[in-house]
């Protein structure tokens, strides 16, 4: 196969493996395995990455709450469609190298909404965050570390909110556990005993409770990380979305 029937393989594949993921997971699974072998075939065949040897994970979360429904496309070629404000993908495995990431409205592919280069390194974990208000986009990289010693459990917070002051996150009721985070700015993680919690998001420095964030669940041998997306004033409203990684 060339490299173009092979992204439409992943293409197609990715497809099926949304349109299965709430009423068959045996079938998302299987079909979104299969996505992730013809990626990783496709993007062998490149032309232009430059080769280092080993994979990158490479991961989208659409955080603009203002922009409509994505595709994104890596070196012109579509991997993802259809990513709505919140979303965010599985990890795409990539061979080492540097990529053109374009981001266009879902189905119009006149003009991007954000067009970056990013090079990713060997073994790296990747987010990369589409973020930012009205035309002023943007897409941040930040690194994730899945590695978690035996029988442990890791946090951290990440603020997306971009009309949002800095915040405190807490215990509900209790003593802040990352403080004074502004926007686009990551914690680092915290080690914990695996546990479910009860959290709050809090104006930094006070006690003025902006955001509810109930039974959050850390299991063992996970790391997570807590994203605040959406607007502090307007639609969409704040929230907090926990993610594996």
């Amino acid at each position: 196969m060339n490299q173009d029937q092979l992204f439409q393989k992943a293409a197609m594949y990715d497809l099926l493996s949304c349109y299965y993921k709430y009423s068959d997971p045996t079938l998302h699974v299987k079909y979104y395995e299969k996505h992730l072998k013809y990626m990783h075939k496709a993007l062998q065949t490149v032309r232009g990455t430059s080769q280092q040897g080993g994979l990158a994970y490479v991961r989208a979360l659409h955080a603009a709450p203002d922009a409509p429904a994505v595709d994104i496309f890596v070196n012109g070629n579509r991997v993802l469609t259809n990513v709505k404000f919140g979303q965010i993908s599985d990890y795409l495995p990539l061979p080492a190298g540097s990529y053109h990431i374009d981001i266009y409205p879902t189905g119009n592919q006149t003009t991007t909404v954000i067009s970056k280069k990013v090079k990713v390194e060997p073994n790296q974990v990747l987010t990369l965050a589409a973020i930012g208000l009205g035309n002023s986009l943007r897409l941040l990289p930040y690194a994730d570390d899945p590695f978690v010693p035996n029988n442990e459990t890791k946090v951290r917070f990440i603020h997306l909110s971009p009309d949002a002051p800095a915040v405190d996150i807490a215990v509900k009721g209790g003593d802040v556990i990352f403080e004074n985070i502004s926007y686009k700015q990551a914690t680092d993680y915290l080690g914990l005993t695996p546990m479910t919690v009860n959290l709050e998001v809090r104006i930094a420095g006070t006690k003025d409770v902006v955001l509810d964030v109930p039974n959050v669940s850390l299991s063992p041998n996970e790391s997570y990380t807590i994203f605040a997306l959406g607007k502090a004033s307007g639609s969409p409203e704040l929230e907090a979305k926990l993610v594996k990684g």
